[in-house]
């Protein structure tokens, strides 16, 4: 893609229409539309009546959710196996948090010892490495799931959805950008997936931000240290688009992590490294390709000494 820009959450501080300048995009009158995904948003995808207004109106929503609510209307065999392989890869994340939260359990457990002090170091690298291990056990187990979904139905080539794929092409060729907003991300993924939104990007300005920030990364980390059931860990869900490289993107890290807790910071940071903990507060920006000329700023770095602090213009 021409570039790719992340951003903080858009609802109360809207910075995409500065980001869009920034990288020359021309949304006047008469000029390439940028092109919106609002699918995270489900049934609620066409509100983007503020989006369009902060763009001055030149932008067109590829509908992502209603195009695929069409072609499982058209084509129920297909939703039919959709839908029980969604319940396959939910079946998988039930069983996943199950051994997670144990071996979670047992990371924090080492470090609150301080009897065995000269032992303790190198027994949470090896618990950490077991949970590094179930990580990439969902992943190969949701990767299995697919590819055997992908194989028995090549949906691609099923009318229903060759239809759309087509119109959703068309309509990229014909845009100056992609923005990406938030929502569900479950469903944003399949349905950028299903339409084969990522063939057609290249040469695309491509912006995004909360649930599309995650999604953009090559693995998408569900997190929040006090959910509403379920072990207080964060959890790896699926293999993201991959157009962003060595980042798990976290949206809202002060609203959803315990940022004032050094050792959760340090084991969130160590678990998935080589690739960086980034927190996205309102107002961040952070060119990843094809730089805007604009510095980084308020982007939150997770380190793993357990401190957080600003990602460096």
């Amino acid at each position: 893609m021409r570039s790719l820009t992340l951003l903080g959450p858009q609802r109360l501080t809207p910075t995409l229409p500065e980001a869009v300048a920034a990288v020359r995009v021309d949304l006047s009158p008469g000029q390439p539309p940028l092109a919106i995904v609002t699918a995270g948003w489900q049934e609620r995808e066409d509100e983007d009546a503020d989006l369009v207004a902060a763009l001055l109106g030149n932008t067109v929503n590829l509908r992502l959710y209603a195009r695929v609510a069409d072609i499982f209307e058209r084509d129920p065999d297909l939703e039919r196996a959709h839908r029980e392989r969604g319940q396959r890869l939910r079946d998988i994340q039930t069983l996943y948090e199950l051994r997670l939260g144990h071996a979670m359990d047992a990371v924090f457990e080492l470090l609150r010892r301080t009897t065995e002090g000269w032992l303790i170091d190198g027994e949470v690298d090896s618990a950490l490495e077991a949970v590094r291990a179930l990580d990439a056990r969902v992943l190969a187990l949701n990767a299995e799931v697919t590819d055997e979904f992908l194989a028995a139905w090549r949906p691609a080539e099923r009318d229903a959805v060759a239809v759309h794929r087509a119109d959703v092409a068309r309509m990229l060729r014909d845009a100056s950008g992609l923005a990406i907003a938030g929502g569900q991300v479950p469903t944003l993924l399949n349905r950028l997936n299903l339409l084969g939104v990522g063939d057609h990007v290249q040469e695309l300005h491509v912006f995004a931000w909360s649930a599309g920030a995650m999604v953009v990364t090559e693995r998408i980390v569900v997190f929040r240290d006090d959910p509403p059931h379920g072990p207080p860990y964060s959890r790896v869900f699926e293999v993201g688009l991959g157009w962003c490289q060595g980042v798990v993107a976290l949206p809202h890290p002060r609203r959803r992590l315990h940022l004032g807790d050094p050792r959760r910071v340090a084991i969130l940071a160590r678990r998935f490294a080589p690739a960086v903990c980034l927190g996205f507060e309102d107002g961040a920006h952070l060119p990843i390709a094809g730089g805007d000329g604009r510095p980084r700023h308020g982007v939150l770095l997770l380190g793993a000494d357990g401190a957080v602090a600003e990602l460096a213009a």
